[in-house]
């Protein structure tokens, strides 16, 4: 099994740095890359060029380059002349902040990199059992308490459970309707995490990242969640991931694997390497329009579990009876394909919220309001028989007219 290559430019001991196969490299002084950069391109007689041929001329990282591209433009130096693809060129004041030589890196030696392999190594010691066993609520990162549930088939808590897998490098796919606490068991497990909330209208560019147009006029690059997840080490929770057109979502793919690495061609082919501790979670809602799970997606995710309501918490939690007996008999009828919608935990706890404003009467009348109009009349129905009084969808009534 082919171990994941090691990337074009990695930090070394003692200020430096090695590049291809391993041939060291000094760490140039403070804008002496810029320097040479700008001789770059003032040699080249007014031809546009990326920060990727200006890389491949100096042997050194495109990345580094692209930014001493966008300093240079920033400063008059150099002018950028195309966005796709990324081109620069000299201007007339390029030649006063070129380098008067250029000392050439030592050339790559050795054997080829062998191409990294999409599965991803063996490790070479048993996976870390990870995180203590939790036993008790975890504070989300908007204080609010998580109750961690067992995972079936295991004796771990989720949120363990969870902790491992990322320990052990196996993406996890949470999967249920919309409600049922998928993004809370994230956010108690990886309290660090960055979210990204799919829908149809995702593009690569909310993923890595796009250009913006500073106060200043000036054109730059701005990270998107994945490279910022990628780089800070820290797992990286796709909500609605199955609502994101798939060629979008093929962006993630190569950080997953082997690979573990991106190429932004936006940026002028800057390479980002994941940091240790970076992680993909995703959420599906299966019951949702347009939400497809497709084998590529599915094949990436080596665990993939179901999260549903847990109506207990909601008892525990002081949720109104009546409303707990609805959602249990809605789900049941779901179950039997009688109804497509039952109330999750999000509506259950919503509905104590709006029986303390507006009463329990009320709070009963949007559970069916809330309802898909095709089960509506089942839900009423249901409604009806827990709570004993027929209740209708919360609606304006009649102008309230001033007493005289």
């Amino acid at each position: 099994m082919t171990t994941p290559a090691t990337p074009t430019t990695a930090p070394t001991a003692f200020g430096t740095t090695t590049t291809g196969a391993g041939a060291a490299v000094s760490r140039l002084r403070n804008g002496e890359l810029r320097a040479m950069v700008a001789k770059v391109l003032a040699d080249s007689a007014g031809a546009a060029l990326t920060p990727r041929a200006i890389a491949r001329t100096l042997n050194r990282s495109s990345g580094a380059v692209g930014n001493a591209c966008k300093v240079l433009a920033a400063r008059g130096e150099a002018e950028l002349t195309s966005t796709t693809p990324l081109t620069y060129r000299a201007t007339t004041t390029t030649v006063s902040a070129a380098a008067p030589t250029i000392t050439p890196t030592p050339a790559r030696t050795g054997t080829p990199r062998p191409r990294p392999s999409k599965t991803p190594p063996a490790p070479s010691a048993p996976a870390p059992t990870g995180s203590a066993v939790v036993t008790g609520p975890v504070k989300r990162p908007n204080g609010m308490d998580y109750h961690p549930r067992l995972v079936s088939g295991t004796t771990l808590p989720d949120v363990t459970a969870l902790r491992r897998l990322r320990d052990a490098g196996v993406s996890a796919l949470l999967y249920g309707p919309p409600g049922t606490g998928k993004t809370s068991v994230v956010e108690a497990a990886f309290p660090d995490c960055i979210t990204v909330q799919g829908d149809g209208d995702t593009v690569v560019a909310d993923l890595v990242g796009d250009y913006t147009k500073t106060p200043d006029g000036e054109f730059v690059f701005v990270h998107g969640p994945l490279v910022r997840a990628m780089r800070e080490g820290v797992p990286l929770f796709i909500d609605d991931a199955t609502l994101i057109p798939p060629t979008v979502l093929a962006v993630v793919y190569p950080a997953m694997d082997g690979r573990r690495q991106i190429v932004i061609k936006a940026n002028g082919g800057e390479v980002v390497d994941a940091a240790p501790g970076f992680y993909v979670i995703a959420g599906h809602n299966p019951g949702v329009h347009g939400a497809v799970l497709t084998d590529a997606l599915a094949s990436r995710f080596s665990v993939q579990v179901q999260v549903s309501s847990d109506y207990e918490l909601a008892d525990q939690l002081g949720v109104d009876r009546k409303a707990v007996r609805v959602a249990r008999n809605l789900a049941t009828r779901q179950e039997r394909g009688e109804v497509g919608w039952a109330p999750q935990l999000r509506e259950l706890l919503a509905f104590n919220k709006i029986a303390a404003v507006l009463g329990t009467d009320a709070a009963a009348a949007n559970l069916v309001g809330i309802a898909p109009e095709e089960d509506r009349a089942t839900v009423a129905a249901v409604v009806r028989d827990a709570f004993g009084r027929t209740v209708t969808p919360l609606a304006l009534g009649a102008r309230i007219t001033p007493k005289p």
